[in-house]
């Protein structure tokens, strides 16, 4: 079962490798095309997607000190460096 936001190395796909979810602390990444057609694998993929982001919602709502918004990753840098190449 995917936990989201539970580590930072699980991960796991819907309909073969359409749809990518890859988990976390802070944020899960979800990428990829999914074509849900209208048959008994689209319901099986559209089931899997359904499951996934309502854990997603689940967890976020469950996180008593949920900030508003988290901050940039990574933070944008700081000062200059200089171009080695010139």
């Amino acid at each position: 079962m995917f936990k989201p936001f539970a580590n930072d190395t699980d991960a796991m796909n819907i309909a073969g490798d359409a749809i990518n979810i890859v988990n976390g602390k802070t944020r899960v990444t979800i990428s990829g095309d999914l074509t849900i057609a209208r048959d008994q694998a689209g319901l099986a993929a559209a089931q899997a997607l359904h499951d996934a982001l309502g854990a997603i919602v689940d967890a976020l709502k469950k996180d008593a000190n949920l900030p508003k918004k988290l901050p940039e990753e990574p933070p944008a840098p700081a000062g200059t460096a200089d171009n080695p190449f010139i």
